[in-house]
């Protein structure tokens, strides 16, 4: 049984409280749909026992009818989320797996973010893909994927990740009530995971946040990573390494002010990603302040996944493909002693 409390008992600017991560997305959808009927949950088996990662436990019971299932076919859903929010429906659309974006690729890239240009601004489109992502799990190559920079290069589009249970709530209220399409990213290795909620808090679009302040090098990570960098952090402390550690929180729009003033204070940049480095976020915030003039005191480093190895099924295999606190850790202190 989850853990919740009432979404109704909850009011903004309440004290913070205890929860997981899984049922922070619960409690950001509950309120979604408390304060607005036209806000629905759709996808593959999201009724069926709370869904199949139990995040949407009680969501049917609650709010009959704004809770859908719908057959296998995401490129078919993802359009029908997008008919809704041409005639004011909110749709909230879970991915069981990030992986899976790409079949829905045509409405994910022609249509979702176009429709609004192309209409001449007179829709919006407040669509909102919830996206499981990552790895851990031992699902294998096909179910294991962040897919968090596929689609970072729309214009039109929002993409967000949460790396923890307040940020999962904030992030998630943020993106449905956002009137273009949102991609959000949750971390299935978290659910379990607890920490601070304000409830009724909604995030500021387009804001990183600095988790930790330091002043030898600056951390920047997503997701999973970003709770391996804090740990990272910890090591370096006992080292004599002050290590600032940012929680990018959003991909598109990326946050280079938070990051530019960290790295022109630190000087030195590691990147924290579990994805392949070409072609992503972290290559592109390094490019970015790159041309920007920033100050390097020592060439920026990524730890990511390796360019040319797809997720195992094996557990051992697996873990040795991720980025680890140890091997953050590495990158940085080699980032300070170069």
């Amino acid at each position: 049984m989850s853990t919740l409390a009432d979404p109704a008992a909850a009011v903004a600017g309440a004290a913070a409280v205890e929860m997981t991560y899984r049922d922070a997305i619960n409690a950001a959808m509950a309120d979604e749909m408390e304060a607005d009927p036209n806000v629905v949950l759709l996808g593959e088996d999201v009724n069926a026992a709370g869904g199949v990662f139990k995040t949407n436990e009680g969501l049917s019971e609650r709010f009959p009818g704004q809770v859908l299932t719908t057959p296998i076919c995401e490129n078919g859903f993802t359009g029908v989320a997008l008919g809704m929010s041409l005639m004011g429906m909110r749709p909230i659309v879970e991915f069981m797996f990030a992986d899976f974006l790409p079949t829905a690729g045509d409405q994910i890239v022609n249509q979702l973010p176009k429709y609004r240009f192309m209409s001449g601004g007179q829709f919006a489109v407040p669509v909102t893909l919830r996206v499981i992502s990552g790895a851990t799990g031992r699902f294998g190559t096909q179910h294991s994927a962040t897919g968090e920079s596929w689609y970072m290069g729309l214009p039109g589009l929002r993409v967000c990740a949460a790396s923890s249970p307040g940020a999962a709530y904030e992030l998630l209220r943020a993106a449905i009530r956002d009137p273009n399409p949102v991609l959000f990213h949750e971390h299935k290795a978290l659910y379990g995971r607890k920490g601070e909620v304000r409830r009724g808090a909604v995030a500021d679009l387009g804001r990183a946040e600095v988790l930790r302040p330091g002043a030898d090098v600056t951390i920047v990570a997503t997701l999973m990573m970003v709770e391996r960098s804090l740990e990272a952090a910890a090591t370096l402390a006992g080292e004599g390494i002050d290590a600032e550690v940012i929680d990018l929180r959003w991909i598109r729009p990326l946050d280079l002010a938070t990051v530019g003033a960290s790295v022109g204070k630190t000087g030195r940049l590691v990147i924290a990603e579990e994805q392949v480095h070409a072609g992503g976020w972290g290559a592109t915030i390094i490019s970015e302040l790159t041309m920007g003039g920033v100050g390097w005191r020592s060439a920026p480093r990524a730890v990511s996944l390796p360019a040319d190895i797809c997720i195992a099924y094996s557990p051992p295999l697996e873990d040795a493909a991720l980025p680890t606190a140890q091997s953050i850790a590495a990158a940085a202190r080699a980032s300070v002693r170069a």
